[in-house]
């Protein structure tokens, strides 16, 4: 697999984590596990068959998703076949996703919606441009002047949920309601704030941050046992270990030896 990766210019640097584009991707198992982030994804998918999407990974039953894709704001892993084509995608930063897609975050929640039911008739038009070339940049060019265009001018973060986000980050932050107090926000502002726009409880999402924060350095090899959960604020290593499985489908050392290198899937064997 050749994964490239790039990053966007202002306005979109602002909502747009990074534009991905892959080309025919050769997986070392039939399935995978794509870790949850808190964020939302848009996926463009332009080989022949369909993406393949499980219920879970003992199910022998899945769902073909159409060539381009919403996924939505997950606490829970996803998990996709791996017979896939060359892929274009947009990572969303935390809440980013909201101004382009019309829609309430929370309504997109733990799922993946076509991208047709959103904005009609142009997702199919994109994709049919995006086929038209096999250059990875034009590609990405052409989505990044899709979005330029759907993002409207009013579309600024407000100062409360900046604030939040960025609280939400802080390995040393110990509750929500400390949030409330840095917004001034009450608990339910608050809580209807994320559901609109980030798409999970205020909650969720620090515990899927955290999860994500607590993953890098596993991955780095900085951090290991109750130095990693002390280092992210879990009461020990147990609760750490218990937080990890719930959220990503195994415990760290199966992660680490199934894990897709460059990306947040794991291989599911078996």
């Amino acid at each position: 697999m050749i994964y490239s990766l790039y990053r966007p210019k202002a306005p979109l640097d602002t909502f747009v984590d990074s534009f991905w584009v892959t080309d025919s991707y050769v997986a070392q198992a039939p399935r995978e596990r794509v870790l949850p982030s808190g964020t939302q994804d848009l996926i463009v998918h332009l080989g022949e068959s369909p993406v393949r999407i499980y219920a879970d990974e003992h199910s022998t039953e899945a769902t073909d998703a159409p060539g381009v894709i919403v996924s939505g704001p997950r606490s829970s892993p996803l998990v996709i076949g791996t017979a896939l084509g060359a892929t274009v995608g947009v990572q969303f930063k935390p809440g980013g996703a909201y101004p382009f897609f019309g829609v309430p975050a929370h309504s997109l929640a733990e799922q993946t919606v076509a991208l047709e039911a959103l904005w009609g008739a142009p997702a199919r038009a994109l994709r049919e441009r995006m086929m038209e070339t096999s250059a990875p940049l034009e590609r990405v060019q052409l989505l990044e002047e899709h979005l330029l265009r759907r993002l409207r001018r009013s579309s600024e973060r407000g100062a409360a949920l900046r604030v939040a986000l960025d609280a939400f980050e802080e390995p040393d932050l110990t509750s929500v309601a400390e949030v409330n107090r840095r917004t001034g926000l009450s608990p339910k502002r608050l809580l209807a704030l994320f559901r609109e726009e980030v798409g999970l409880s205020p909650k969720t999402f620090w515990r899927v941050r955290r999860f994500r924060a607590a993953l890098r350095d596993l991955e780095h090899g900085t951090l290991r046992g109750a130095a990693l959960a002390a280092e992210h604020g879990y009461f020990d290593q147990a609760h750490f270990l218990r937080e990890f499985r719930s959220l990503s489908g195994s415990n760290p050392s199966e992660f680490l030896a199934a894990r897709v290198t460059g990306t947040d899937h794991v291989s599911v064997y078996g």
